[in-house]
Formats: structure tokens, C-alpha cells, sequence
């Protein structure tokens, strides 16, 4: 396949995703970060009227030929972009986007949407979850990496946090809920492995570090801590403890072969609620005290990745000229 373009706004898990399914394709990758400006950020992707002149110069400069074969987005900024560039490629740019860009999917050779965004289309993939690059060789490169956290005694409980959301607070009484999970899952001793995001408050942090009481931890708040460890804590943890916000946390847990547990202590967004529930339904979310009995790791990227191929190679390509 010729050089492919991942296509981001910078954010981790759009970036994760796109570059996973970047790198299960195969082939050069070059990774471009661009914000577009009002007011296309708004009205991204459905309005494309005035081409790139929706990013300031620098991006302009990186959105020029020679167009690559095939472009992948991650987000609604980026889906901007990559309709863009799939009409300027004039069919000789594929172009895929991943999540719901809210747009009508012809505008791009693939959609790759999650089940529970509800998105349909006959070159609509759905996945359960969100696409990563995890699995037995990505995992065993994350323990050697961090071979530290095997010194830390077990059970080491993974704790991956997010950040409030539309319809997710994550408010004094989740997190007394999550204070109970996680104590409870300390009960007979082990270790903490806290993880923050760069949406997660503050004083979520203390909360949890100060709920693991005695017992040995390792707190990361961002980086003035170090390297992010989050590799070593998926590898690691012996059971993941997420909070409820985050659809790319709670399937990079999945993907990992342990118990995974996550605290609702209110009813969940409608999109969010149906992704819960798949999760629930599969085995790969369960209760602090319920058995465990390990489904197949929720590892989807190589899948995808297949049916993107037979897509592209069974479709025309795009056509030059689409309007707005």
C-alpha cells in the first residue's frame, strides 16, 4: 500500500486509534495533528465549503500533494480533513475515518463507528469497542518496559480514571463508590497502580492514592511524573479498575486478559449505557465479587483491518468534484 496519513487532534485516544489501525494496514505512516478554525471547527465535518482554508498556513502546508494512498482519521475534527482529502486525491486517496464524524459516510470510502453510536452504512464497520494496537507481543513488550512494577505486590490493581463528562459527574458519591471497589479489592492485601488522565481532577488523584491506605502504590499524574507508565499498568495489573467515562480505557482493559471492574453510581448517557452493556454481556466487565471466567481478549483492530482491506479493494474510488 503507498504511505498512508493518520490524521488526528492531538488527543491520546483519537490517537491511539488511528495510528493502531495505521499500523495493522501496514505500510509508511506519516501522523499529522491539525485543529481547523472557526468556523469550520464548528460545523466539522458536514460543511467542507472553502477547502483548506479551514487551517491556517502551517497546516495548509502539511495538507499538499503528493497526496498519500490512503488517509485515516480519528474524531470530528479530523474528518474534516480527510473528506477533504479523499476528494483532492481525486479518487486515488482512500479515505477511512474512525467514530461517528455525524456526516453522511459516503463522504468517505470506510466509517469505522462503534456499535453503540449506532451508525449504519454499507461502508460502515462496527466494532464493540475502540481500536488499539494491544495484544500478547504488545503486552509482553510493555512488561519488559516496565519490569519495575513486577517488584509491587500482587494483586496489583490497575486504576485508569478519566474525567467527568456530559451525563458522567463522577461526583462525591461515585467516588465514594470507587472507594469501596478499590478497597475492597485490596481487602487481603496487593498494590495500587493510579492512573491519571489529563481530564481527570485533581483531587480524584488523592482520593484514590489515599484509599489504597497501607498498601505499596504508584501514582501518575502527568508528566512531570516521569514516562507515562500506562503501558506497564495495562501489562502488569492483575485486575483494572476504570471509571465509567471512558469508551477507550474500558476496551484497552478488555484487550488485556484480567478482570475488569468499573464503579456507575447513576444512569449513563444512552450510547455509553449500550457500550457498558455489551461489555457486561461478553464477560469482559464484571462485578468486584462476581467469578471470573476470561473471555477472549476484546482485541478487534486486526479484524477491522482485514475488512478496511477488502473494502478498499472492492470499491471505486472516490469521486473527484464533491460539493457541499
Amino acid at each position: 500500500m503507498h504511505s498512508t496519513w493518520a490524521i488526528t487532534d492531538g488527543a491520546a485516544g483519537n490517537r491511539r486509534q488511528a495510528l493502531a489501525l495505521a499500523a495493522a494496514l501496514g505500510g509508511e505512516v506519516r501522523e499529522l495533528e491539525l485543529h481547523a478554525r472557526a468556523p469550520w471547527s464548528w460545523l466539522a465535518p458536514r460543511v467542507s465549503l472553502g477547502g483548506r482554508l479551514a487551517w491556517d498556513a502551517a497546516a495548509r502546508a502539511q495538507l499538499a500533494p503528493p497526496w498519500p494512498g490512503l488517509v485515516i482519521g480519528c474524531g470530528r475534527q479530523a474528518a474534516l480533513a480527510t473528506r477533504l482529502l479523499r476528494r483532492l486525491g481525486n479518487g486515488r486517496c482512500r479515505s477511512v475515518q474512525i467514530l461517528d464524524p455525524r456526516a453522511d459516510p459516503r463522504h468517505w470510502d470506510v466509517v469505522i463507528a462503534p456499535r453503540h453510536d449506532d451508525v449504519r452504512g454499507a461502508n460502515v464497520l462496527n466494532p464493540l469497542g475502540s481500536l488499539h494496537a494491544i495484544d500478547a507481543a504488545w503486552l509482553g513488550d510493555a512488561r519488559d518496559a516496565w519490569h519495575v512494577f513486577a517488584r509491587l505486590p500482587v494483586p496489583r490493581i490497575g486504576v485508569l480514571l478519566g474525567g467527568p463528562r456530559r451525563g458522567v459527574a463522577l461526583d462525591p458519591a461515585w467516588q465514594t463508590a470507587l472507594v469501596g471497589r478499590l478497597r475492597a479489592l485490596l481487602h487481603h492485601g496487593g498494590s495500587a497502580l493510579i492512573m491519571a488522565s489529563r481530564r481527570t481532577p485533581a483531587d480524584l488523584v488523592d482520593v484514590c492514592a489515599a484509599a489504597a491506605g497501607a498498601w505499596p502504590r504508584r501514582v501518575w499524574r502527568g508528566a512531570r511524573d516521569g514516562a507515562n507508565p500506562y503501558p506497564g499498568v495495562l501489562a502488569w495489573s492483575d485486575r483494572l479498575l476504570v471509571s465509567p467515562d471512558s469508551v477507550n480505557m474500558l476496551s484497552e482493559a478488555a484487550a488485556c486478559g484480567v478482570p475488569v471492574h468499573s464503579v456507575v453510581s447513576a444512569p449513563l448517557p444512552a450510547r455509553l449505557a449500550r457500550f457498558h452493556a455489551a461489555l457486561r454481556e461478553g464477560g469482559w466487565l464484571i462485578d468486584v465479587d462476581a467469578a471470573y471466567r476470561a473471555p477472549a481478549p476484546l482485541r478487534e483492530t486486526a479484524a477491522i483491518a482485514a475488512r478496511v482491506r477488502d473494502i478498499l479493494q472492492r470499491a471505486p474510488g472516490a469521486e473527484g468534484g464533491e460539493t457541499t
